[in-house]
């Protein structure tokens, strides 16, 4: 039986997520936008999963809008905040994932200025840094909630109040947060959320973005009148349904945060740093660095050995560079190669746990770095 510890890039599906989804393509096949019956249960389907997945983010269902996952939801939000001609003035953080990263990029390459604020060696943006760079013409600020690779909490409503003060745009992508902590879209007082269903326990192309009622927005895909005429498109019911489900149960949360305490408690013996271990973070998040170690021989080695985690964000798997995230907090290129991502879920258990230290004590010794001096 191997051992999964790399839910931040994406979770295994519920049993009752799964026995959602094969009842929902069974017998739920109808339009949720035609007036016979078929549809009208397809229409039911969706609107209960919008009102759960809601619950979640302490939102109004009306103002959640399905999409086919964070990423969109982000582009969603991105482009929607900036979809006028006018050059505007955008803030976000060094830490970003990529699907904030890119598309202000591209907003950058179009023509508009772009302030990028680092974190500190903690891996927290600093509130403070971020309200500085707002200028008169900033028109949107895009701030995570929880970093995907190292957990870090961010200081999101400090930044949404002032942002609210002078009307700019604040987006959060809740993607890493949302299940993990309690998220309040009204306590954090943003404009529009993110949020995807994979990192819950449910299927893969499926998410929601939450959009202040009242907030003007460009939308990103037209056609027909779907989603309140904020996303066109044939609704995914089994999908949406999957997402109701998951939100549901993420609800009831259950102590991830002990598990990854005694995964670090066991990495004790070893020589490494624990990034982050100083700040708030999410509970199932560990980002270790193994100082002299190849972080890539020792995520082979688990894997050969049955245990599945990671070197960063599965979005970057495949690149030779180190992570975007660990240089921006200031490690040197062969401190973040030598960094390993651990992330848990409600399925990890203390004896996954204990397996996987006892493992790491033969294979990181292996993968020690011959230095050339």
């Amino acid at each position: 039986m191997r051992i999964y510890l790399d839910n931040n890039a994406t979770t295994p599906l519920h049993p009752a997520v799964l026995e959602a989804v094969e009842t929902s393509l069974r017998d739920v096949f109808g339009n949720a936008s035609s007036i016979h019956k078929e549809g009208q249960t397809a229409r039911r389907g969706i609107e209960d999963a919008r009102e759960s997945v809601a619950k979640l983010i302490a939102a109004e269902a009306r103002d959640v809008i399905f999409t086919s996952g964070g990423t969109e939801s982000n582009n969603a939000a991105i482009f929607g905040a900036t979809g006028s001609d006018v050059r505007q003035h955008i803030v976000t953080t060094a830490i970003e994932h990529p699907s904030v990263l890119e598309p202000i990029a591209e907003l950058e390459r179009r023509g508009h200025a772009v302030t990028i604020v680092p974190p500190s060696r903690s891996g927290v943006v600093d509130a403070d840094a971020v309200i500085a760079a707002l200028r008169p013409e900033t028109r949107l600020v895009s701030m995570m909630l929880a970093n995907n690779e190292t957990g870090v909490i961010q200081p999101v409503a400090d930044v949404a109040r002032v942002c609210r003060e002078r009307s700019i745009h604040m987006h959060c992508d809740a993607v890493q947060g949302a299940g993990k902590i309690d998220v309040d879209v009204n306590a954090l007082g943003v404009d529009t959320l993110a949020l995807s269903a994979h990192k819950l326990h449910a299927p893969k192309g499926i998410g929601a973005l939450y959009v202040r009622r009242g907030l003007a927005l460009s939308r990103h895909i037209l056609g027909g009148a779907q989603e309140r005429r904020r996303r066109a498109g044939t609704e995914n019911v089994p999908l949406a349904v999957a997402f109701g489900v998951a939100a549901e149960i993420a609800r009831e949360r259950p102590d991830v945060g002990k598990l990854r305490d005694a995964l670090e408690r066991g990495l004790g013996s070893f020589d490494v740093v624990i990034n982050g271990a100083d700040v708030p973070r999410i509970p199932n998040t560990s980002s270790v660095t193994f100082r002299g170690a190849d972080a890539e021989g020792i995520v082979i080695g688990l894997d050969l050995a049955g245990v599945a985690a990671s070197t960063g964000a599965a979005c970057s798997s495949g690149r030779v560079e180190p992570s975007h995230v660990l240089l921006a907090m200031g490690l040197t290129p062969d401190e973040a190669r030598s960094t390993i991502r651990f992330s848990l879920s409600r399925f990890t258990t203390i004896g996954d746990i204990e397996q996987t230290v006892a493992l790491l004590r033969d294979i990181v010794p292996r993968c020690i770095r011959v230095s050339s001096a």
